[in-house]
C-alpha cells in the first residue's frame, strides 16, 4: 500500500565493526599498552556488530534460561535450559579468551587487551558476560590453593566452551561462578549463616543457601561458609569426584528487571562437599582477589553500556530528519549528543587505565592505585550508565522505546553493575575504610590524578579542594557519596586531559569540573564544537 511506504527511517546499526568504529578505545588499548591485540579487536569487533551475533543477543533475551528442578521420572536433576544463541555467544566469548587471556598469556597489556576484548563483546549482549566475568575473576582467588589451581586452572582457561552438564574432568573446558551472597546478610556476608564441617577426606561438607547464586549451571563455585575458625572460602564443584552429583539445589531462578540471558538463582547446599580455599577463617581476604577483578569487569560493562548506547543515538541522528534538518545538525540535538560523548569517553579512559593497573599488580603503587581506582570508579560509572542510557533511549524518541531498537534492554541492563559486587553505599564506605588502613592507597591515587598538575587550571582546583575535604573527617561517612564522585572526577579528567582529545578534554574540565552544566545531558556550555566530539564517536556504516 502506497500508505505504508517507510520514509525518513534509519538503516538499522548492524554489520558493522564494533572495535574500528571506536576511536577512543583503539587510542587507549595503544596507550595502555595492549595495541598488540589491535587485530584481535578488529576480528571481534566484526563479529560482535554483525547482524548474526546482534540476533543472537536478541533470541537469548527473548527466551531466557527455564529451570528444570525433575526429570519425567521424578529425579531431582536441577538442570537449567537455554536458549541455543546464549551457548552460542559463550562460545565466541571463550573462543576468543575473554574470561582467561591474561592468565593464558602472561605479557604486558594482556589485561588491557582482554579488557577491550571484553568492552566490545558486552555490546553485543551483555547477560553471557556474567560467566565470562567469574571465570576469568575465579582463577586468581583460586591461586591461593595451588593444588587446586594447578587442577582447575587449565580447564577455566581452556577456550573451548563445553556446556554438557557433566563432570569436568569429562568436558573440554569449565566455566566458573561464585556465591556470596544470603537473604539475612546480602552485601554484609559477615552475616552468613551457611555453615561448613570437615568431611574427614579433606573435603569440607556445606549447608545453607545462597541468596543470589549467578550462572548457576557452571562447573564449579567459589562460596563463603563458616567453618570453626571463620568466615572460609572454598570451591563448589557441581559434581563430586566419584562422578554423582554434588548435594547443591537450585531453589528457584530469579525474576530480575534485566540481565535476562543469564540465570541467577536461589540454591540451598545440604552437605554439599567442597574444598577450602586460602586459609581456614580467611575467607574474605581470599575471595576478596575476585571480587577485584569483577569489579574492574563492572566498569568494563557499564563503559560497554554508554558507548553502546552513544553509537545507536549518534547513528539515529545522523540518518532521522525532523523539522526541516537532520537529527544531527541540530544545536539543541548536538549538544546532547556530545554530553553523552564526553560520558562516553571518559568512562573508556579510565576504564582501560584502571586494566593497565592491573597489568601492573606486581608494583606496589599500582597495586595500591588499583585497590582504590577499581572502588571508585566503579561506583562513578555505574552510577552514570543508568542515566545514560536513559538519555540515550530518548534520542530516539518513540522508536528507542520499543524493545526492536535495543534500547529497552540496555535500558533494563544498566542498574545492575551498580549492584553487583557492592551497591554504591558499600563501594564509598569501602573507599573511606581503603584510605583509612592504607594511607599509600590514596598516595597512589592522588599521584596518578597529580600527572595532570599544571595542564589544566580548573583541574589544579578541583583537585587541591578535593584533598582539602579528604582531610577532614567530620561527617565522612555521611558525605561519603559527594567525595568518592568527585575522586572519580578528578581521576577521568587528569586522563582525559593528559591523552585524551582535546575537545573532549575541555568539555569535560568545564563541565565536569567547573560546574558549567546542568543537572541533565545536554546542558554543556557554548563554545565547543559539538559536531566534532559527535564525529568522533559516531560509528559509520
Amino acid at each position: 500500500m502506497a500508505t505504508h511506504e517507510v520514509l525518513n527511517q534509519p538503516p538499522p546499526l548492524r554489520d558493522y565493526n564494533v572495535f574500528t568504529a571506536d576511536r577512543a578505545l583503539q587510542e587507549a588499548l595503544t596507550r595502555e599498552g595492549g595495541g598488540w591485540a589491535a587485530d584481535r579487536g578488529a576480528l571481534l569487533g566484526g563479529l560482535a556488530g554483525s547482524a548474526q551475533v546482534l540476533e543472537w543477543g536478541v533470541q537469548a533475551n527473548s527466551y531466557p534460561p527455564v529451570l528444570r528442578n525433575f526429570d519425567r521420572y521424578g529425579h531431582r536433576v536441577d538442570e537449567i535450559e537455554y536458549h541455543p544463541a546464549y551457548h552460542e555467544l559463550m562460545r565466541l566469548s571463550v573462543g576468543h579468551g575473554l574470561h582467561a587471556l591474561p592468565w593464558r598469556e602472561a605479557r604486558p597489556g594482556a589485561h588491557v587487551a582482554r579488557a577491550a576484548l571484553f568492552f566490545v563483546m558486552a555490546q553485543a549482549e551483555a547477560g553471557h558476560g556474567c560467566p565470562i566475568s567469574m571465570t576469568y575473576s575465579g582463577v586468581p582467588a583460586l591461586r591461593a590453593e595451588p593444588s587446586l589451581a594447578r587442577e582447575w586452572e587449565p580447564r577455566l582457561t581452556s577456550t573451548h566452551y563445553d556446556a554438557r552438564f557433566r563432570p569436568a574432568a569429562e568436558k573440554n573446558g569449565a566455566i566458573c561462578g561464585m556465591a556470596m551472597t544470603e537473604k539475612q546478610g546480602g552485601s554484609d556476608v559477615r552475616a552468613n549463616t551457611s555453615r561448613a564441617e570437615s568431611a574427614g577426606d579433606g573435603g569440607w561438607l556445606l549447608t545453607g543457601h545462597k541468596w543470589f547464586c549467578s550462572a548457576p549451571m557452571s562447573d564449579a563455585f567459589l562460596v563463603l561458609a563458616n567453618a570453626p575458625r571463620g568466615l572460609s572460602c572454598f570451591l563448589l564443584t557441581r559434581w563430586l569426584p566419584d562422578g554423582t552429583r554434588n548435594r547443591v539445589f537450585v531453589q528457584r531462578l530469579k525474576d530480575k528487571l534485566g540481565n535476562r540471558s543469564n540465570a541467577s538463582s536461589e540454591i540451598e547446599f545440604d552437605g554439599a562437599w567442597a574444598r577450602l580455599v586460602g586459609p581456614e577463617g580467611r575467607g574474605v581476604p581470599t575471595i576478596i582477589e575476585m571480587v577485584n577483578h569483577t569489579r574492574l569487569d563492572c566498569v568494563i560493562g557499564a563503559a560497554a553500556g554508554m558507548r553502546q548506547g552513544v553509537a545507536q543515538a549518534t547513528h539515529h541522528a545522523q540518518h532521522r530528519s525532523a523539522f526541516g534538518k537532520r537529527l544531527i545538525e541540530q544545536p539543541l540535538m548536538q549538544n546532547v549528543l556530545a554530553d553523552l560523548c564526553v560520558e562516553s569517553e571518559a568512562a573508556t579512559a579510565a576504564m582501560m587505565r584502571l586494566a593497565r593497573a592491573y597489568d601492573a599488580r606486581g608494583d606496589e603503587q599500582e597495586a595500591h592505585f588499583a585497590r582504590l581506582a577499581t572502588a571508585v570508579i566503579k561506583y562513578w560509572v555505574c552510577k552514570r550508565w543508568p542515566v545514560h542510557a536513559a538519555e540515550s533511549l530518548e534520542c530516539l524518541g518513540g522508536a528507542g522505546y520499543v524493545e526492536e531498537s535495543l534500547l529497552p534492554r540496555l535500558y533494563r541492563e544498566a542498574p545492575l553493575n551498580g549492584i553487583w559486587e557492592g551497591s554504591g553505599n558499600v563501594i564509598c564506605l569501602d573507599v573511606l575504610r581503603a584510605m583509612a588502613k592504607g594511607p599509600e592507597t590514596a598516595q597512589a591515587f592522588f599521584a596518578e590524578v597529580e600527572l595532570a598538575r599544571g595542564a589544566d587550571h580548573r583541574l589544579d582546583r578541583f583537585v587541591e579542594t578535593l584533598r582539602d575535604d579528604l582531610t577532614n573527617p567530620d561527617n565522612a561517612e555521611a558525605r561519603a557519596r559527594d567525595l568518592v564522585e568527585r575522586m572519580a572526577l578528578a581521576l577521568q579528567a587528569s586522563l582525559l586531559v593528559r591523552d585524551g582529545d582535546s575537545g573532549v578534554a575541555e568539555a569535560f574540565c568545564a563541565s565536569r569540573l567547573a560546574a558549567q552544566h546542568g543537572l541533565a545531558f545536554g546542558t554543556l556550555p557554548p563554545g565547543f564544537h559539538f559536531p566534532r566530539i559527535i564525529e568522533r564517536a559516531r560509528p559509520a556504516l
